[in-house]
């Protein structure tokens, strides 16, 4: 793990790599949680994670679904990659002054049916499954999340 100085320093020459989680259930729902943490601390989004360094994709996505949905059983090789995407944030993880961040992330779909009550609440107050309209309408679902809903670009 990166002291914290050195993360900021990194946050503000770089952009970071990172993955989401795009979770549908059996109903065609998706999974969002509610973010705790900055950037886009308050809004509801897909569950996702940096990669460190020196990290494989595939053990990425392994720590990832086991950090943010307490899952050891998903595998990178059983997703759909949906896209790469910027996300870009005008606030960072430390609310440092005058330092944003950006994210190139790796979008990808699977399907996976959990159990709401259980899931890891370290960067989420809350979790909720929506649809594909109720997430375009939502205006507390982070535009960044919504980008995966939005017709082909």
């Amino acid at each position: 793990m990166l002291p914290l100085d050195t993360f900021l320093r990194i946050v503000d020459a770089t952009p970071l790599v990172a993955i989401d989680l795009i979770i549908s259930n059996e109903d065609g729902a998706y999974l969002l949680g509610h973010r705790t943490n900055r950037p886009a601390q308050g809004f509801w989004f897909v569950p996702g994670g940096r990669i460190h360094k020196n990290e494989r994709l595939d053990d990425a996505f392994r720590r990832i679904a086991r950090d943010e949905l307490g899952c050891s059983d998903l595998e990178r090789a059983d997703a759909e990659l949906v896209g790469i995407y910027d996300h870009l944030y005008e606030d960072n993880f430390g609310g440092a002054p005058d330092i944003t961040t950006h994210y190139v992330v790796m979008g990808y779909k699977l399907r996976g049916n959990l159990n709401l009550v259980s899931l890891p609440n370290a960067q989420h107050t809350a979790y909720r499954w929506a649809t594909a309209d109720e997430i375009a309408a939502d205006r507390s679902i982070h535009p960044n999340t919504q980008a995966y809903f939005a017709p082909a670009r």
